[in-house]
């Protein structure tokens, strides 16, 4: 038995594997009844045939009523001979005929026995059906009242351990509200200096291309210090918060919560809101005021860069200008608005690490949604304080 083992070929009666390492034939030792005779190696390496074959025969003779197996010759087998005389079996109830299967090897019994025990129970297969439009309204309304639901008592449930930390009576551990402050201060400089800079760069060029026809360039350090100090440093920290720290806080109380610590904690007797949840709202309320400062810095020296390279303005001159734009009314209300930005960014990490569901993909899922959650937060947030401090004349 050796030679190329793809294909088959018709020999009267029987059907053999070119090379003939398998080879399959029929007999009528009846006249009701046909015997299915197999021989060979019948591995799935040495291309097997179909059950379509024996098909062909049963369908070409009608006086069919039984079918046997010989497997007498067989030398060798795998689950390619199973899934053939399964396929063969299916065929003879779908036309009614009976299949004998004392003449197969009892390893190949069992297994088709094993494969046939249960059968697909009728209609447990789902069939995709489309949800009336009615229906998808409704259900996404209540889904979205009861996330509000949770988003509030999440917020009530962390002002409860703020004012337990004011009280002293808050329990978390001081190495963690250190640890989280060093990565969300220091360790973020970097990335912070970099899009600041840019950022000041970018308004200090679009202002500088429409105030020199006006022969007003001197006014680009007005309108870069003016924009870092109310808008741009506190709005571009906070996202930068969002996708850097936000998401790692939901990563990180998410595997918590798919590990069974959040759990333990409970079952400790030890508030998860005050151990996991407080510390990091600390430590981002804490340093986004910094963070913020920092920004406006760097962003005013990628302006003043603009000015002095394309401008022809001198150092002095443009720090002179600047001094003179921006005022404590100015940083304060950047300052302000940085503060409940890092709440808002640490809240939107922690509340979606801490409805995480029990898998991986809920993890990264998680994450996703707290970058999301955070900045529709700060941009509304940003408008709200936008009208209001228009309003009070800030």
């Amino acid at each position: 038995m050796n030679g190329r083992t793809a294909g088959s070929e018709y020999q009267g009666g029987s059907i053999a594997g070119v090379g003939e390492r398998w080879e399959m034939d029929f007999s009528h030792p009846m006249e009701d009844t046909l015997l299915l005779r197999v021989s060979g190696d019948w591995r799935l390496e040495n291309g097997l045939p179909s059950a379509v074959e024996v098909n062909r025969k049963l369908e070409s003779d009608r006086a069919i009523q039984r079918i046997m197996f010989d497997t007498e010759g067989l030398t060798g087998w795998d689950s390619g001979l199973v899934n053939f005389l399964l396929g063969v079996i299916n065929a003879c109830q779908s036309k009614g005929l009976d299949a004998d299967k004392s003449g197969l090897p009892q390893g190949v019994q069992r297994l088709i026995d094993l494969a046939t025990a249960v059968p697909e129970k009728k209609g447990a297969r789902r069939e995709a059906q489309r949800e009336a439009v009615l229906s998808q309204i409704g259900t996404t309304t209540i889904e979205t009242f009861g996330s509000a639901t949770e988003m509030f008592r999440f917020i009530g449930d962390a002002c409860i351990a703020f004012l337990n930390l004011l009280r002293g009576k808050a329990r978390f551990r001081l190495s963690d509200l250190t640890l989280t402050i060093q990565e969300c201060g220091i360790q973020a400089l970097p990335i912070v200096s970099l899009i600041s800079f840019l950022i000041g760069l970018i308004l200090a060029f679009v202002g500088a291309v429409q105030l020199q026809q006006f022969g007003a360039g001197i006014y680009v350090a007005d309108l870069v210090g003016i924009g870092m100090a109310r808008e741009m440093g506190a709005m571009m920290t906070a996202i930068i918060m969002a996708g850097r720290t936000g998401a790692a806080f939901a990563a990180q109380l998410g595997t918590m919560t798919v590990n069974e610590e959040v759990d333990a904690f409970k079952t400790l007797g030890f508030s998860p809101m005050e151990f996991l949840v407080l510390p990091r709202m600390l430590a981002l309320a804490l340093m986004m005021p910094l963070l913020c400062l920092y920004a406006d810095l760097v962003g005013m020296l990628g302006g003043a860069i603009v000015g002095i390279g394309m401008l022809d303005l001198s150092l002095a001159q443009y720090l002179d200008q600047t001094q003179g734009a921006v005022g404590l009314t100015d940083l304060s209300v950047g300052l302000v608005k940085s503060i409940v930005f890092g709440i808002l960014v640490a809240l939107s990490g922690c509340l979606r690490g801490m409805q995480c569901g029990r898998s991986s993909a809920a993890v990264g899922i998680a994450a996703t949604s707290a970058v999301v959650t955070a900045i529709v937060f700060i941009i509304v947030t940003d408008a709200i304080f936008a009208v209001v401090t228009n309003i009070i004349g800030v």
